[in-house]
């Protein structure tokens, strides 16, 4: 459905990216954000549903066309990228690639993606709403209590990476925001919404919370 593109990051440089958009003209836009693996068919199966639900989805590709094989190489690529730079560049600049035909934009990430969502929720002033799932970042690289924008977050209680500790800390950080949010706890594994890993993929949750959030993004951006 969709295409590869470039566009321009803040700072002018290019970021390569994946585009599906809706048949409909002036649709809202979401911002697609990878899990460790890379912008791999199941990041671009999820921008093309997006799509068929009437956004314009662009994700930015962070590793610039590498995608893991496997978690040693998923965790090396994610440990030498820069959050902030992929933040306030790559993120915001497909949030102002879509700001160019669409009034609002959202963006939602998966695993490290959302953490990512988190850090642009902070720093990318024309981002409007942000679906979380399953990603906290480290908090000296965001600090989640100056978020202003709605937000919804998806956690699972039998995670090994994002405790539901670290969910605790994060909604005691959010309850001190002017964000509107959300916060919905699932009895799954990290990456629960990842079709393409059966050992973790939970397809009743991940429809409950693929709904939830396609209701969330059409009540904030239109």
């Amino acid at each position: 459905m969709g295409d590869m593109i470039r566009f321009k990051r803040p700072d002018d440089k290019d970021c390569p990216g994946y585009l599906a958009t809706p048949s409909r003209a002036g649709a809202p836009g979401v911002v697609v954000i990878q899990e460790w693996w890379g912008l791999n068919p199941q990041i671009r199966a999820t921008a093309d549903r997006l799509a068929d639900a009437g956004f314009r989805a662009l994700a930015p590709d962070l590793f610039r066309g590498k995608i893991a094989k496997d978690r040693n190489e998923a965790g090396h690529l994610m440990s030498g990228l820069d959050f902030p730079d992929a933040a306030e560049q790559d993120v915001r600049g497909a949030v102002q690639y879509l700001k160019q035909e669409s009034a609002k934009v959202g963006v939602t990430g998966f695993c490290m993606g959302g953490a990512l969502t988190i850090v642009a929720a902070v720093k990318v002033p024309e981002m409007d709403a942000g679906a979380c799932f399953y990603g906290v970042p480290p908090p000296q690289i965001a600090d989640s209590r100056s978020i202003a924008i709605p937000m919804i977050y998806h956690f699972a209680d039998r995670d090994d990476w994002v405790t539901p500790k670290v969910v605790s800390d994060l909604e005691t950080a959010v309850e001190g925001s002017k964000s509107a949010h959300t916060i919905y706890r699932y009895d799954a594994e990290h990456a629960f919404m990842n079709e393409a890993r059966p050992e973790v993929y939970d397809a009743a949750l991940a429809k409950t919370a693929w709904d939830r959030t396609l209701d969330f993004f059409k009540k904030t951006l239109g």
